[in-house]
């Protein structure tokens, strides 16, 4: 006959089972998301195939622990009301070109370039002193309309965080058909690998010199590696709509998605001053 005490344990040893399944199968499906996550990182989104590449790294360079996390603090796709306006009426570009545009960017002038998205303006300053050739490429797809009513593509709001736009696809597999070298990565303002808030940066195939129109807006310091051309800086307004824009998410629920915001660069200039 089982006494009371023998019951109690089992019991006891039943719900420890339990908790240990409940742990690993959250650390299995920890080790899938951070599997997504550094491969998504890692994965190619710009000039044809490529962004950038990261591991998953928190924001302070430290391993995620989300492995140690129980089922119901892993993440999961949440979709909120989109906080943006409908895109202006007209088509992403299809243009391409064989060769990078001929370089007439004055390298001792100040360059602005304004995004006007569905979601508020983003407004940048170029430093054509140290990036030229990024420079003047964007001048030149800006005049030709290039980016207008292209989305941005990806979002990440895990390890790194970052909005990237600049394919008319939207897929992250588009470019003008030319790739521009790369330039600036000496920069100072990339210390201990960590693209700091406000940096707006060239996309790349993970190879040198494989940048093209793809690029990414730095809301939050991101641990990368100095691969990928710094070439301006996000103003204040900027800033704001980025906030607006990371605070609806990504749909995967990983950390590495498409934006909740339909985010749509309806219009985008360059102005020099």
């Amino acid at each position: 006959m089982v006494t009371n005490e023998q019951r109690r344990r089992q019991l006891a040893r039943e719900k420890f089972e339990r908790q240990q399944q409940r742990r690993e199968a959250a650390r299995r499906k920890a080790r899938l998301r951070n599997a997504v996550i550094a491969g998504g990182l890692a994965a190619v989104l710009a000039a044809g195939a490529g962004a950038y590449a990261a591991g998953a790294f928190s924001g302070d360079g430290k391993k995620n622990t989300a492995a140690d996390a129980s089922p119901d603090a892993l993440p999961s796709a949440k979709k909120g009301p989109d906080p943006c306006a409908r895109p202006a009426p007209g088509s992403p570009s299809a243009k391409t070109w064989k060769s990078e545009p001929e370089m007439t960017v004055d390298k001792s002038a100040s360059y602005a370039m304004e995004l006007k998205t569905t979601c508020g303006t983003i407004d940048l300053k170029l430093d054509a002193a140290n990036a030229p050739h990024t420079v003047n490429s964007f001048d030149f797809l800006a005049k030709e309309g290039f980016f207008d009513h292209s989305k941005c593509h990806r979002l990440t709001t895990a390890g790194i965080y970052v909005l990237q736009c600049g394919d008319p696809k939207g897929t992250g597999t588009g470019g003008p058909g030319y790739t521009i070298e790369d330039e600036n990565l000496k920069d100072s303002k990339l210390k201990g690998n960590v693209y700091p808030a406000g940096t707006v940066a060239m996309a790349n195939t993970g190879q040198p010199h494989t940048g093209g129109s793809q690029f990414f807006l730095v809301y939050q310091d991101s641990q990368l590696p100095p691969q990928y051309t710094p070439f301006g800086t996000i103003g204040p307004e900027g800033m704001k709509t980025l906030k607006k824009i990371a605070d609806a998410g990504e749909n995967s629920g990983a950390g590495d998605g498409a934006p909740n915001a339909t985010v749509v660069i309806d219009k985008a200039t360059v102005t020099r001053s």
